[in-house]
């Protein structure tokens, strides 16, 4: 990268600054191996990461729930995160800043966890920041017939490194000429998105599936529910007369405009739904 030219992308591991694709990983750790490790993608705005202490509270409850050590404490990232803000120059535009924790360096071959597992000193942290705006576009989906969000598996409660499931629904609704796809839950009714908590206006009423239908524990979907304007309902794949269908998460929202070949209504309600979740971030905010 020369002089003039911008810079998009910042990491840190192990006490190292670079851009991912200068800093390395041990090719024995369990992340990139087994894809034993969790994150968090939190939007940077304002200088500070919105909505820091909910993402916080989830990756702390998935540790628990995975037998892997506490992450790291909310100080020592605040320092980390306010020098990746200023190393990328970010302090007055948005980002895309990725929390990784890894179970770390095995000791022994395959995927049997030892009584050190969760021994945070055999745990890997390391962070990235990206610039990113958040997005709002009109999408088209289809609905999965591969694959599906097990209602009862604790990996559908936890954001972890496994992806590949994901990968593979996005893909089928390429396939079909759709842009991103939705998940059934192994018990039936609608689910999520490949990369989203889906919600959907209906009655005047926000509606998202519960989490015993196997969806994702979102941050914005939580502070939706906390706040009182979604409520949790099971949901069928067929949609209703009036519906409107979302996409969303931390780093925007996609209003649905087909799902497989049915037109749905589309309005600007969407973004407004985001844009309101994400103001209550305000009383978060880092220290200066």
């Amino acid at each position: 990268m020369t002089a003039s030219e911008p810079q998009h992308s910042i990491a840190w591991i192990n006490g190292a600054w670079g851009r991912p694709a200068e800093l390395t990983l041990p090719l024995s750790d369990r992340g990139l191996q087994l894809a034993d490790g969790l994150f968090e993608t939190i939007l940077v705005q304002h200088n500070r990461p919105c909505l820091f202490d909910a993402h916080l509270r989830r990756w702390q409850r998935s540790c628990e729930l995975l037998g892997m050590a506490p992450p790291p404490q909310k100080p020592w990232l605040v320092s980390l995160i306010q020098e990746a803000i200023k190393r990328l120059g970010l302090e007055h535009g948005e980002g895309a800043l990725r929390l990784n924790w890894s179970r770390g360096d095995g000791s022994q071959r395959g995927i049997g966890l030892d009584h050190n597992a969760a021994d945070p000193s055999r745990h890997r942290f390391w962070l990235t920041l990206q610039t990113h705006t958040p997005t709002f576009e009109s999408i088209s989906t289809w609905i999965s017939r591969h694959e599906y969000r097990h209602a009862s598996s604790l990996m559908s409660r936890c954001k972890t490194f496994a992806y590949g499931q994901a990968i593979q629904v996005r893909r089928e609704a390429q396939q079909r000429g759709a842009d991103d796809g939705l998940m059934l839950s192994t018990n039936g009714s609608l689910c999520c998105g490949s990369s989203a908590n889906l919600v959907v206006l209906r009655h005047g009423q926000w509606l998202t599936p519960p989490l015993s239908d196997g969806c994702l524990p979102g941050v914005m979907r939580g502070q939706g529910l906390k706040q009182g304007l979604i409520k949790e309902q099971s949901l069928s794949s067929k949609p209703q007369p009036g519906d409107q269908w979302l996409l969303i998460n931390s780093l925007g929202c996609k209003t649905i405009n087909h799902v497989n070949d049915e037109p749905l209504t589309i309005s600007g309600r969407g973004e407004t739904l985001w844009r309101s979740l994400l103001s209550s971030h305000s009383e978060e905010s880092l220290p200066s």
